[in-house]
């Protein structure tokens, strides 16, 4: 099999910021608490709103979701097939019940294609900030895969 020619870092961050606004992302979130039990670790799929360069989902409050990301104030986001994979290390920014963000449900709701405020109060939004993001599509790719690092985009 040929793989197609790797992509520089210019065009693999062009790529990631478009799949990061498609419309109705999903994206794996992973957690654990922050006791750092080999119980804790948890994956679920959600929705994703990637809004001012921040990933935002929508959880249940009481969630295993929210309440290790609450705990940790990390989480590891993936989204896409295995090759074409986008990566993201986010720190928790803000939690925000969905019905007192009224901007910032209209914009998730939007990209997200469902709208978490008909729940009432038992959702949060969580805005993460990405820390790290990698991206790669082949075994090619994988030196430079890293696009930001401690924040910073490094293009």
């Amino acid at each position: 099999m040929t793989l197609p020619a790797p992509r520089d870092r210019q065009q693999r961050t062009r790529d990631t910021l478009a799949k990061l606004a498609e419309p109705a992302a999903d994206v794996w979130v992973a957690t654990a608490s922050s006791s750092g039990s080999s119980a804790d670790p948890y994956l679920v799929p959600l929705s994703l709103a990637w809004i001012d360069e921040r990933a935002v989902i929508a959880v249940e409050s009481s969630s295993r979701t929210a309440r290790n990301i609450h705990s940790s104030r990390t989480a590891r986001l993936a989204l896409g097939p295995t090759r074409d994979v986008v990566v993201i290390d986010a720190r928790l920014e803000q939690s925000i019940v969905v019905t007192a963000a009224q901007e910032l449900a209209e914009r998730y709701a939007r990209q997200a294609d469902w709208d978490p405020r008909s729940a009432g109060d038992s959702y949060r939004f969580l805005v993460m900030r990405p820390e790290r993001i990698q991206a790669w599509r082949e075994a090619n790719e994988l030196p430079g895969r890293t696009l930001m690092r401690d924040g910073t985009w490094l293009t």
